[in-house]
């Protein structure tokens, strides 16, 4: 219970700041679309999300958030007083999906955000965060951990769920879990308590303790650090793992005993291999993956989210940190492999540590290393939201689902580019960004 000095005007003071940024506007929501309001958004060209070429002349008609009918402009009745959108002259897709987000982050110096910003600052920049990522294009996100900010992620989606603020849909790994030595804050004394970026479990049974806290806590999946150092020892990345085969085992089976899906931080090596053996759904990077690993990856049906963009962006860094290696250059060779082998792909930037809003050239690397410009989209849509479990309610064009939508001038599959240029973005059946006027 809150005792009197607890509830003095310190802490009236950051309630009281929170109340007023979000009732100035600053994450201002805008009001539900009516349970009796049509849409028709005429699109000159429609990437429906599951297929490999555009349809011309089509028109989404909409009611209230939900998409009711899609086809040809000549075909779709559009009721009398519907409102209609016209993006004749334009590229309309599924609302974009990223599947690897740090909406806590905010650059690389996490320890610095650790230490010095408030739980109730560091989501009001995760919301803003979550806002610039809607603004290109993402209308839904998978963020996996809150780098030390406990459960805010939950608060955020559930602001967002329940129309309190604008952005896109979430789903939340909150905490994280790691081992003992893996994702810290170094160089401090060790005689100087720091907090943890993320929740630390050393056996089977606290690793299934810890599933079931988080998930309680409200998280829709579950993520994990199963390697997290590397260095590179002739010519080769040496990656060790963080927990072992029986522990990644039993933080896997309560999280599937939960119904939660389970995304695995891995570059390559015994780590990853635990995680595969496990049956996680998704292994994030994945950038030293043998041919062993993706055999088993296809074999069970486990996504591979790279972050390409990311490492890309890393490069000059490494290449200075680690005597003339980066992450990069094993990054290519590997996702190469996995697509002509066949694995699953699902888009992820991994953005947070660069800034967000900044994560849509994630698309032209996938294409430049191996996929073709549909299967990218697709990894963005329909892809994405089959690994969510949500391919129910977003990722491509069809009655029942949420209308979530995009529009680009160009045409994507000819220059993937286009995506990084979004001028349209609708969420729910309602407009957040038009430059289409």
């Amino acid at each position: 219970m809150l005792s009197n000095e607890d509830c003095g005007p310190t802490m009236r003071g950051k309630i009281l700041i929170v109340v007023m940024l979000v009732a100035c506007g600053l994450a201002a929501a805008q009001a539900p679309t009516p349970a009796e309001h049509w849409a028709a958004v005429r699109a000159g060209r429609l990437f429906d999300g599951k297929s490999d070429k555009l349809s011309r002349d089509q028109v989404l008609l909409i009611k209230a958030d939900r998409i009711v009918e899609v086809g040809p402009a000549e075909r779709v009745r559009i009721p009398a007083g519907a409102e209609v959108i016209d993006l004749s002259h334009a590229t309309v897709l599924p609302g974009l999906i990223d599947a690897h987000t740090h909406v806590f982050g905010n650059g690389s110096d996490f320890e610095n955000q650790i230490l010095h910003e408030s739980y109730q600052y560091r989501t009001l920049t995760a919301l803003a965060n979550a806002q610039k990522d809607l603004a290109v294009g993402f209308t839904t996100l998978r963020d996996l951990k809150t780098l030390g900010a406990m459960y805010s992620d939950v608060d955020l989606r559930n602001a967002i769920d329940r129309g309190i603020v604008q952005g896109p849909r979430m789903q939340v790994a909150t905490r994280g879990i790691q081992a003992t030595g893996g994702f810290i804050m170094r160089g401090f004394s060790p005689e100087v308590p720091v907090p943890m970026a993320l929740e630390v479990v050393d056996s089977p049974w606290a690793g299934r303790e810890v599933v079931r806290e988080q998930v309680a806590r409200g998280a829709d999946l579950i993520k994990i650090y199963a390697a997290y150092d590397f260095h590179f020892e002739n010519g080769r990345m040496v990656i060790p793992p963080t927990f072992t085969a029986e522990e990644v085992a039993a933080i896997v089976d309560e999280a599937h005993k939960k119904g939660r899906k389970v995304s695995c931080h891995a570059f390559g090596g015994e780590g990853l291999r635990n995680c595969v053996n496990a049956g996680v759904e998704s292994i994030e990077h994945g950038v030293d993956l043998n041919d062993t690993d993706i055999k088993l990856m296809v074999q069970k049906g486990i996504y591979l989210v790279p972050t390409l963009y990311h490492y890309q962006l890393d490069r000059e860094h490494d290449m200075k940190k680690y005597g003339g290696h980066s992450v990069a250059e094993f990054s290519e060779p590997s996702f190469r492999k996995a697509v002509a082998q066949g694995v699953k792909i699902a888009f992820g930037s991994g953005v947070g540590p660069f800034p967000h809003g900044t994560q849509t050239p994630e698309f032209e690397y996938m294409v430049k290393f191996g996929m073709s410009p549909a299967s990218a989209i697709r990894a963005a849509t329909s892809d994405a939201a089959q690994l969510m479990g949500w391919q129910d309610r977003v990722g491509s064009f069809e009655p029942g689902k949420y209308a979530d939508l995009v529009a680009v001038t160009g045409d994507p599959l000819a220059d993937i580019t286009e995506l990084e240029r979004v001028k349209f973005v609708m969420k729910g059946g309602q407009v957040f960004k038009n430059e289409l006027k």
